[in-house]
C-alpha cells in the first residue's frame, strides 16, 4: 500500500512541534533551578586598605619591592565548583526574573608576594570560599534559535559573602600568619546559555557566566611572624587588613522544574 504525502498533515505537525520545542512557560507560572559547573577565577592582587597605618599596622607598606612594583601579593583563587540554585517567575513569554544563590566552597589562593628579589620563596596560600545571592533577569531569544534549542542572556545584582582562611606568606627563614576574616558586599554578573525542553515540565540549560563578587579581605588583628627552625619565639603583630577582588567565569549545566 502506498503512502501518501499529506501537505495539510505535514502543515500541522510541523507546527506542533516548533510548538513544543520553543514553547516556554505560560506567563504567571514559576520555576526551581539547579546546577552546577566548573568555575575559575580570574587573577587578584592583595594589597594594604592603607599602605601607611601604623596601629594597626600594614602588612605591606608604602614602598616597593624586589620587582619594582608596590609591596602587594600576586596570584589566583584557582578553579573550583560552583553550585547553585534558582527560583524564577516567568514575568512575560520571554522574560523570567529569578532569584539565585550560588556557593563557591574550597578555593585556594596561591600567589607570590614581592618582599624578597623575583626567584626567592615568597610563597602566599589561603582557603577561601564565596556565598552570593543575586536578583537576576533572564530574556529568552526564541527568534535566535533553532526548534531545539532557545538562547538566553542574563544579568544579576546582589550581595556575596566571601570568607578567607589565615593568609601564610612562606620565606625562606620565617613564616608570616595573617589573620583571616570575613566580609558582605555588592556584586553582580552577566551570562549567556541556551536551553533545551526535556519533558512538558523540565528543561536542561547550559551558560556561561561571568561574576563580580566585590573583595576579600583579611582580618584585622592578631598575625605573627613564624620561625621555621624554631630558633626564635613568634613574633606577634598587630595587623591592618588587606584587600583583592574576587571575580570568576565558568560553564552552568543546571535543570529547570516547573511548578
Amino acid at each position: 500500500m502506498g503512502s501518501h504525502f499529506n501537505p495539510a498533515l505535514a502543515a500541522l505537525v510541523f507546527t506542533a512541534g516548533m510548538s513544543m520545542s520553543y514553547a516556554t512557560a505560560a506567563v504567571g507560572d514559576f520555576y526551581f533551578r539547579a546546577g552546577l559547573g566548573p568555575d575559575r577565577a580570574t587573577g587578584a592582587t592583595f594589597m594594604d586598605l592603607d599602605c601607611s597605618s601604623a596601629s594597626p599596622a600594614a602588612l605591606y607598606g608604602c614602598g616597593q619591592g624586589g620587582d619594582g612594583a608596590p609591596y602587594r601579593s600576586t596570584g589566583d583563587f584557582g578553579q573550583g565548583v560552583a553550585f547553585e540554585l534558582g527560583f524564577g517567575h516567568v514575568t512575560t513569554p520571554t522574560l523570567r526574573l529569578e532569584w539565585l544563590v550560588e556557593y563557591r566552597p574550597g578555593l585556594i589562593f596561591d600567589g607570590q608576594t614581592n618582599f624578597l628579589d623575583p626567584g626567592r620563596q615568597q610563597s602566599v596560600t589561603a582557603e577561601s570560599s564565596v556565598l552570593s545571592g543575586m536578583l537576576a533577569a533572564h530574556v529568552d531569544l526564541p527568534a535566535l534559535g533553532t526548534p531545539e534549542f532557545v538562547p538566553f542572556v542574563g544579568a544579576g545584582v546582589g550581595v556575596a559573602r566571601t570568607r578567607i582562611g589565615e593568609m601564610r606568606m612562606t620565606f625562606p627563614r620565617t613564616m608570616t600568619v595573617v589573620p583571616g576574616a570575613a566580609r558582605t558586599g555588592s556584586a553582580w554578573m552577566i551570562s549567556f546559555g541556551a536551553a533545551t525542553r526535556l519533558t512538558e515540565r523540565t528543561t536542561l540549560e547550559l551558560a556561561w557566566r561571568y561574576a563580580d563578587l566585590g573583595e576579600v579581605r583579611t582580618g584585622q588583628g592578631e598575625g605573627q611572624v613564624v620561625w621555621r627552625d624554631g630558633s626564635h619565639k613568634p613574633r606577634i603583630l598587630d595587623l591592618a587588613a588587606t584587600r583583592a577582588r574576587f571575580r570568576s567565569h565558568g560553564l552552568r549545566l543546571s535543570l529547570r522544574y516547573l511548578f
